[in-house]
């Protein structure tokens, strides 16, 4: 009986010691994760690193979920089933970083970030927005480049819809007026190659 009653407490304090193990293990890390090439879009599975503009980030106790721009992740997050996670969202501080290639080691709270939508900067498809941390230098690119600044909670659904429809109805554009000067030329040089024969 005495056995019995010394592997029970032995089991115990085993048990004790395992439960003050697991509640010393320190939290996850939800802090923001460098960018690698070959990195893909967690939403259109594209190369991330194959698109200029500012990307972003959805950091949970689980994992990363990497996106080809800020508006990509923004859209994923405004879904109903991504808005209840325990996450932190990053983006680019474009103020501090080059248009074509982002630097990671300026990543920022998505939440209290400034965008600026509606220019004419290029980006990954869809939407294009311009992160900064600071509301001088969206201002500036706004002046700079048009569109207006917004902060995170103007930004919905609707927004980058209508974003997206305007960035590629000037891309669209611009594609039809570089074909129509394409075949103007391409016209103009037959009929030299006509007139000379």
């Amino acid at each position: 009986m005495k056995t019995f009653q010394q592997f029970g407490l032995v089991l115990l304090l085993a048990l004790g010691l395992a439960a003050c193990g697991e509640s010393q293990q320190p939290a996850a890390s939800l802090d923001p994760v460098a960018f690698h090439d070959g990195d893909e879009c967690h939403v259109c599975g594209m190369v991330i690193s194959d698109f200029p503009g500012p990307k972003g980030e959805a950091v949970t106790a689980g994992g990363v979920k990497k996106f080809c721009s800020a508006a990509e992740m923004l859209g994923w997050w405004l879904q109903p089933e991504n808005r209840g996670r325990d996450m932190k969202l990053y983006v680019h501080d474009m103020g501090r970083s080059v248009w074509e290639h982002p630097d990671d080691s300026h990543l920022i709270d998505a939440t209290s970030a400034y965008y600026v939508i509606g220019t004419p900067l290029k980006g990954a498809m869809g939407a294009v927005l311009a992160s900064f941390a600071e509301e001088g230098a969206a201002q500036k690119l706004a002046a700079e480049h048009g569109g207006r600044v917004l902060r995170f909670e103007e930004i919905d659904q609707a927004l980058l819809q209508q974003a997206a429809a305007m960035q590629y109805g000037a891309a669209h554009e611009g594609a039809m007026h570089e074909g129509a000067h394409g075949e103007h030329a391409a016209a103009s040089m037959d009929h030299n190659e006509h007139a000379g024969h």
